[in-house]
């Protein structure tokens, strides 16, 4: 008997994952091996050892048997493209030429609004399939794109940041708009959308590249009027772009300073891969605020390069993890943690996996400006958690009974899993996909 999905009160007795930063700064991850979890009204009412909250339940509530689970937070992807989840896995030789001869011909089609509210509920039952709770999401040029998206979340209580992109040149005539017309549409869908159910808005020049001086410095303003929205983009990702965008404006003294230069760098923005960073570019993301959303699946697929996290971590840059599609090869976060941990090795510095599971949840909430809301399984947080079953597969069951640590178990399941592993995600407490955890007799 799997919890229905109209249930608003309930409990789970099963295993809790949390993350913390610990006083020397490095990441802790505690795990409660038997545990009562109290979901009321879309949040925990209540955590703990099931020892020393079970006679404390209301009488009457349903409580579900999940002792080979492990709730723990949902993932957070910082950075999705929702009109590419039909390129994903299209060769090309690289970035430009990838964009050109997949990406632009398909985000074409999202003018059509059924192509949009079908893509729509797709893309938010993958990500529900592979454990991410909430998302910072890039629509299509169309507002509907974004339209579509925003009314399916908030119909499944889901949090989300998105926008519609913003290209004004170099780009195909049907995904281009206007310098004023594309800022004044997103001002428009932030006036409708930002702050409704779990929403927020974001203000999204797709990239330099396709964003006319004239746009961006539209983009900065409408930032500076509005500074509880969120900006999002592209920056550093390839040597051939980074070249193209030092043509294209060369008062800049790198590729983050044009956006710094149009007002778009804050605390509230969200650049997505970051390759390319020079020291003085890592002191300005960190003195800024502004957070790398390192997108590793990508990279590797389309040969951009790899991210330095030493000398990021060294300069204080705030950092999250995401999946891109469909540069990358995967929705999961599995596959975004472990591929940082590749990507790490490969530059020489050696991630642990509490880091990694801490980038791609708890520390990504408090980034993105949601502490205390979600990112936790942890009384008075909203209930956005996963179950995860770590015998999902056999090698992966057998790897995770022969761990001598938490830690060795956390490292295990991040590279052995995949969405076999997300047994069931909430949303505000109401599973997102079918499970049949047993009531306790």
């Amino acid at each position: 008997m799997r919890i229905p999905p109209q249930l608003e009160d309930y409990a789970l007795r099963t295993q809790v994952l949390d993350f913390a930063p610990a006083l020397s700064g490095a990441v802790e991850a505690r795990l409660e091996r038997d545990a009562c979890v109290h979901v009321s009204q879309g949040r925990f009412a209540a955590v703990g050892s099931w020892t020393n909250l079970s006679d404390h339940l209301p009488a009457g509530l349903p409580v579900f048997e999940a002792r080979s689970h492990v709730a723990a937070p949902g993932f957070i992807d910082a950075h999705i493209h929702l009109p590419q989840i039909d390129v994903i896995a299209s060769a090309a030789p690289g970035l430009l030429a990838w964009l050109a001869r997949h990406t632009f011909p398909a985000e074409a089609a999202w003018a059509d609004p059924a192509v949009c509210a079908q893509g729509a509920r797709f893309f938010l039952d993958e990500l529900a399939r592979q454990g991410t709770t909430s998302a910072c999401v890039f629509g299509s040029v169309h507002a509907g794109s974004v339209e579509a998206l925003f009314s399916a979340a908030l119909d499944r209580g889901q949090r989300l940041v998105a926008g519609k992109c913003l290209m004004d040149t170099h780009c195909p005539e049907p995904l281009r708009d206007t310098a004023e017309g594309g800022v004044q549409e997103s001002a428009d869908l932030a006036s409708r959308w930002h702050g409704r159910g779990r929403l927020s808005y974001a203000i999204t020049p797709r990239f330099a590249g396709s964003s006319s001086r004239e746009q961006l410095r539209l983009a900065g303003d409408l930032a500076r009027a509005r500074p509880e929205l969120y900006v999002q983009s592209h920056v550093a990702e390839n040597l051939d772009e980074i070249r193209w965008i030092g043509e294209l404006f060369p008062e800049a003294r790198s590729y983050l300073d044009v956006y710094d230069r149009a007002g778009l760098l804050g605390p509230r923005s969200i650049y997505a891969h970051c390759l390319w960073l020079d020291e003085a570019d890592r002191a300005r993301m960190a003195g800024s605020g502004a957070l790398a959303a390192v997108c590793p699946s990508s990279n590797f697929f389309l040969g951009s390069g790899l991210f330095d996290f030493a000398a990021s971590l060294a300069a204080g840059m705030g950092l999250v993890l995401a999946s891109d599609v469909g540069g990358g090869q995967s929705w999961s976060m599995f596959e975004a943690m472990r591929g940082a941990h590749a990507m790490g090795r490969l530059r020489g510095t050696a991630l642990n996996a509490s880091q990694l599971w801490y980038w791609a949840s708890t520390g990504a909430a408090e980034r993105l400006g949601w502490g205390g809301q979600v990112g936790r399984v942890a009384a008075g947080y909203e209930a956005d958690f996963v179950l995860l079953d770590a015998a999902a597969t056999p090698v992966l069951g057998r790897r995770t009974a022969r761990a001598a640590s938490l830690e060795e178990w956390l490292f295990a399941l991040m590279i052995l899993g995949d969405d076999r592993a997300v047994h069931e995600t909430f949303l505000a407490g109401r599973p997102s996909k079918p499970a049949d955890p047993e009531p306790q007799t």
